[in-house]
């Protein structure tokens, strides 16, 4: 313990006492009073009014935003059924064989107090009035070996009711149809049991637990309801109007119908083409008759007529005096009463031709666009030259033969050196196979005499055999053979990617003058709008896609348009519709009719964001074709897979990924995103295979996808960090030309061509250190790639689920 000093005194502060900065008590007095001098952004003002709500005032504000997000769920259930609203669309989609769907509806349709409309033509399936708790209902049933119908009808339905087997579930094509349901986008649902009562009491509580274990996987927080008397059937539809609506916004932002009734009328000019009128309750938003509509699986078309047409199935919820309280049937079908309802018909709106959208979907380019001046002299005469050098072109002749006889023999590579780059590409991973047989052709001990000989005995044989196989098997066999041979590209692509092999006949200069070398693939630059194809001259393109995005939605939330109401009852006039599309409603497959949204009608290059579906396990490979559905969109077109990345540039994938996500590149009309993306392989026998699932990302044509080449060679001679490298080219203008281009080797070196040795494709290289006799030496060269403009809108919903590739997929697990 320190002992005090004896004098006293206060205590003095050493030469090492901190100092503390002294507190600025006048600076934020200051600043604002130099703020209010200066003047504040409205920006920096609404921010500080916000910051300075009281407590009270914040807590009566979030009391305020959860009452008004409650009336909006309650507004939206009462208008859900009711009166003001559409009958509540139920689609009915059995998920087993066993299941028998028409006993199912027997049960709802057989209340009391319950007025039944049986629908004759269109959807197989009946509308029933409920007095007592004053809704409407339209039960439609799926068709489950139609999977197009069954993604059809869950584009508009209001609720899926899937009915599940008591002692399985669901079967494969059950499954198959969930895992497509999902992908796309799933609405509201309920699950039911039809026939858990006829199996024994003991067994019964099994059953149930083991479909709840079942239906867990899928639908984590769903209940399980019995349906089996009529009691049970009054507690499902309790809680499918009750139950909190999910939504898909593709179809919420857009007007949309499900077609009732239909009839086609011939134009003038020719019978297979007219206008078709398509009666249906509106659904999603108002309707406006300026605006373009879309026929889903048929194209986009215009309307000239909205009529308010007298509903069928009637407003007035009490049964007539005289009828039967219980299973009432109305044996009138109001569609058939077409004299009465056209006298009732009211026309609600006509197009305007100066208002109306256009069916324009590509841009007609301009031949003379881009047209230069005439050239001069000068440039006449270099063209002159340059065109006769072209022409000189090196003919195999007979010895002796004169320059006037040789211009007589026709080559038959004639032709061929002219061929698109493309073509090459295509036949990339033919090369090394054809580089096999030439080999195996020349290495071979047996003479070219006794092949002949061998193939003249052989010859009968063969012709005989082909007699004896029937036409299916030379195609299924013709089918595995070039299933096979997609096998086989896709394990050469793992194995050795992007490589690919010099060609001997060709100049390599020629072979790859599309392409480049790149520094770096990720930082060295690449011009988006340079040397594009023809294609590009006929799509629409946006300053900022998502900034007009923005736009559109902003004026559907503030313009309320004139129109046809939400709920009411309507027919269309469409304009200049194909009679296949009155065909296709005539084979009770569903007419599902969307509304467009400005600029939706024209063509440009969508980027899809796709991961592969497990179950496919075949090779996809890249510009095949498949049929998307985009949103409520279904076309056929041939997609482009690349690497998705932040990047500004994207590598060619030449085959889709088994694992990871992929993008992949069309051209389309364009659609507003969010949409859910499905892509389907189809088949011989007109089934579809679901091979991807995704979203679409963005619509940016100026998306840049190289596709890589990776020319080889093997070093000769090694002198430290000097090589000598052969077999990556075989003449020495090809070294001169591709000597700026950089080299590096599969175990990590880097280095650069010093000079060609000799004549025949030996080359001198550098390297960053001393390279080992087993490694390779590697040119990476670039070139940019579109996709293949094939689009084709008419897809009808005629699409089977290919069992027997369900069968032996079920088989493999």
């Amino acid at each position: 313990m320190a002992v005090p000093k004896e004098g006293g005194g206060a205590h003095r502060a050493g030469a090492l006492k901190q100092q503390n900065k002294p507190h600025k008590a006048g600076r934020h007095r200051r600043n604002s009073a130099r703020r209010q001098a200066v003047g504040v952004s409205v920006k920096t003002l609404s921010c500080q009014k916000r910051r300075d709500l009281a407590k009270l005032d914040r807590k009566h504000r979030a009391l305020q935003l959860r009452q008004q997000s409650k009336e909006a769920v309650l507004a939206e259930k009462r208008n859900l059924g009711h009166k003001d609203g559409p009958p509540h669309l139920v689609a009915v989609v059995p998920l087993h064989a066993d299941v028998d769907s028409q006993s199912v509806l027997r049960l709802f349709h057989s209340r009391e107090d319950s007025i039944v409309h049986q629908v004759e033509r269109g959807l197989p399936g009946f509308v029933f009035l409920c007095p007592r708790s004053k809704l409407r209902w339209q039960f439609v049933v799926a068709d489950r070996g139609n999977l197009l119908a069954v993604l059809d009808l869950a584009k508009v339905a209001d609720t899926l009711l899937f009915l599940l087997d008591p002692l399985e579930g669901w079967d494969t094509i059950g499954n198959y149809c969930l895992s497509c349901i999902f992908a796309q986008g799933l609405p509201s649902y309920g699950l039911a049991v039809h026939g858990l009562a006829n199996q024994p009491l003991k067994k019964q509580i099994d059953l149930q637990k083991k479909l709840r274990k079942i239906t867990e996987k899928r639908f984590p927080e769903a209940k399980l309801f019995p349906l089996n008397t009529e009691q049970e059937s009054v507690l499902l539809l309790y809680h499918l109007a009750t139950q909190k609506q999910r939504h898909l916004t593709f179809r919420d932002r857009r007007a949309h119908l499900l077609a009732e009734a239909a009839e086609f009328v011939p134009g003038p000019g020719s019978a297979l083409v007219g206008t078709l009128k398509v009666s249906g309750y509106v659904r999603g938003r108002s309707l406006n008759v300026n605006s373009l509509v879309h026929i889903v699986g048929h194209g986009d078309f215009q309307m000239s007529q909205v009529d308010a047409t007298p509903e069928p199935f009637g407003q007035n919820l009490r049964p007539a005096k005289g009828q039967a309280r219980r299973g009432q049937r109305v044996q009138d079908n109001p569609f058939g009463e077409m004299a009465k309802m056209e006298e009732d018909v009211q026309v609600l709106m006509r197009a305007d031709p100066s208002k109306q959208e256009s069916l324009q979907s590509e841009i007609v380019p301009d031949p003379m666009d881009g047209e230069q001046t005439w050239p001069t002299a000068e440039e006449l005469i270099e063209a002159a030259e340059s065109l006769k050098q072209t022409k000189k072109i090196s003919k195999r002749v007979p010895k002796g033969t004169s320059a006037y006889q040789a211009t007589w023999i026709v080559d038959e590579s004639e032709g061929e050196s002219g061929s698109d780059d493309e073509e090459h590409d295509e036949a990339d991973g033919m090369e090394e196979e054809t580089f096999a047989e030439e080999a195996i052709s020349q290495d071979g001990s047996g003479s070219e005499e006794e092949e002949e000989e061998g193939e003249e005995e052989t010859g009968t044989e063969d012709e005989e055999c082909e007699s004896m196989v029937l036409p299916e098997e030379v195609e299924k066999m013709e089918e595995e053979e070039a299933a096979l041979e997609k096998y086989q590209r896709e394990r050469q692509e793992e194995m050795f990617p992007d490589e690919v092999d010099t060609p001997q006949d060709v100049a390599a200069r020629i072979r790859f003058q599309k392409y480049r070398g790149l520094k770096s693939f990720r930082t060295s630059p690449w011009d988006p709008d340079e040397n594009l194809p023809q294609d590009y001259a006929r799509i629409f393109q946006f300053q900022d896609f998502f900034q007009t995005r923005k736009h559109v939605f902003r004026q559907l939330k503030q313009e309320e348009e004139d129109g046809a109401a939400v709920g009411r009852y309507v027919t269309l006039h469409v304009c200049n519709v194909p009679v296949s599309v009155m065909e296709t409603f005539q084979q009770q497959l569903p007419l599902v009719l969307y509304v467009l949204l400005p600029y939706e009608q024209k063509m440009s290059v969508l980027n899809l964001l796709v991961r592969r579906f497990a179950g496919y396990t075949e090779p996809v490979q890249a510009k095949e074709e498949v049929v998307v559905h985009c949103g409520f969109r279904r076309f056929q077109t041939s997609p482009l897979y690349s690497q998705h990345s932040s990047a500004s540039k994207h590598k060619l994938a030449r085959f889709l990924p088994a694992d990871g996500t992929a993008m992949a590149t069309i051209y389309g009309p364009i659609t507003f995103p969010p949409a859910s993306v499905l892509l389907f392989k189809p088949r011989s026998d007109g089934s579809h295979e679901l091979l991807a699932t995704g979203s679409l990302h963005s619509v940016d044509p100026s998306r840049v996808i190289l596709k890589r080449v990776v020319l080889s060679g093997h070093p000769f001679k090694i002198h430290r960090k000097m090589a000598v490298v052969r077999y990556m080219f075989f003449n020495r203008e090809d070294i001169l030309w591709f000597k700026p281009v950089a080299l590096r080797t599969k175990w990590g070196r880097r280095g650069h061509i010093k000079e060609p040795v000799g004549t025949h494709g030996l080359m001198k290289c550098q390297f960053d250190g001393q390279l080992k006799s087993q490694d390779t030496v590697l040119m990476t060269l670039y070139k940019r790639v579109f996709p293949k403009w094939i689009y084709n809108p008419h897809v009808p919903g005629l699409g089977r689920i290919g069992e027997s590739a369900l069968c032996e997929r079920e088989e493999m697990d």
